[in-house]
C-alpha cells in the first residue's frame, strides 16, 4: 500500500522544522525565546516549511490543527539521555490514534539500528506501519544507526544500511545523517529505493557550510531536510528557512 505524501511535501519536496529534541536532550538546546513552542509555531507557520515535528505534549497543549495551518508530524517514541547505555532504545509513546486526534499529517519513529534493542524496534515499527497505512498516514523513520554494533555513526556504509533497511521496514520517508560526500549520499538515496529521504539538520553550524551541505544533499537525490537547531537557533531563522527553500524548490517557487 502506498500513502499520500502530498499533506507534507510540496512538488514532491519536503522541508520539517523539527522540535522533537526536548525529551532526549533536555532544555540545553534552548534559549529563552526557543524554549517556547509558541515560537517555534510562529517559525513554522511564517517560514517555507512543509511540516513541524512535535512530539504529543507539545503538540497537545501548543498545535491547533483548527488554527494551526502547518501540517504536524507527531513523533511517536522517545527516550532520554540520562541513562547511559552503548544500547539505546527508544519506546512507543505515543498511539496512532493519539497522533490522529492531535490533528497529525504523518507520524515518525526512531529506529537504532545496531543497538541490541534493534529487534524491539523493528518489530514495534512494523504494527505502526500498517496501522498507519491503513490510515492513509505517512510514517517517517529516523533511522539512526547506534550502539555497541556500530563501529561509526557517520560510516557511508552503515548510513546507506539503513536508508535500505527504512525501505525494507516500509517507511514512506526516511531521515538519515548526511555521509559528508555527494558521491556516497547519492549511494544512500539510492539504497533507499523508492522510499523518499531527508537529511537531518544535526547540531548548530555556521550558516554558509550548512546551506553548502544542503546543496549537496539536494543534488545527491534527497527530497529535502528535518532541520531543527540549525533554524531555532539561528538569529534569523526565517531568512535561513527561505534560503534552504531555495535550494529545494528553486528561487521563483519560494
Amino acid at each position: 500500500m502506498t500513502v499520500n505524501l502530498e499533506k507534507i511535501t510540496r512538488q514532491g519536496k519536503a522541508l520539517f522544522l523539527a522540535y522533537d529534541q526536548g525529551i532526549e536532550h533536555g532544555p540545553t538546546d534552548f534559549n529563552d525565546s526557543n524554549v517556547n513552542p509558541a515560537r517555534i509555531l510562529e517559525i513554522a507557520e511564517k517560514g517555507c516549511f512543509t511540516g513541524i515535528i512535535f512530539q504529543k505534549g507539545v503538540a497537545e497543549k501548543y498545535y491547533d490543527k483548527k488554527r494551526n495551518k502547518i501540517p504536524l508530524i507527531v513523533k511517536l517514541n522517545g527516550k532520554t539521555n540520562l541513562v547511559k547505555d552503548e544500547d539505546p532504545y527508544s519506546p512507543q509513546i505515543c498511539s496512532i490514534k493519539e497522533a490522529l486526534d492531535l490533528g497529525a499529517s504523518a507520524v515518525g519513529y526512531t529506529i537504532y539500528l545496531g543497538s541490541e534493542f534493534e529487534s524491539f524496534m523493528t518489530a514495534e515499527f512494523g504494527k505502526i506501519q500498517e496501522e498507519a497505512h491503513d490510515r492513509d498516514l505517512p510514517v517517517i523513520a529516523w533511522m539512526y544507526p547506534r550502539g555497541r554494533n556500530v563501529n561509526s555513526e557517520s560510516d557511508p556504509k552503515v548510513i546507506a544500511y539503513a536508508a535500505r533497511a527504512g525501505l525494507e521496514l516500509g517507511a514512506d520517508i526516511v531521515k538519515v545523517r548526511y555521509t559528508d560526500s555527494l558521491e556516497s549520499f547519492r549511494w544512500v538515496v539510492e539504497s533507499a529505493g523508492k522510499t523518499k529521504v531527508v537529511a537531518m539538520g544535526g547540531s548548530k553550524e555556521a550558516e554558509e557550510d550548512f546551506l553548502v551541505k544542503a546543496k549537496e544533499i539536494m543534488a545527491a537525490g534527497a527530497i529535502g531536510f528535518a532541520v531543527g537547531r540549525n533554524i531555532w537557533q539561528s538569529k534569523e531563522p526565517l531568512l535561513v528557512s527561505r534560503s534552504l527553500s531555495e535550494i529545494i524548490w528553486g528561487q521563483k517557487n519560494v
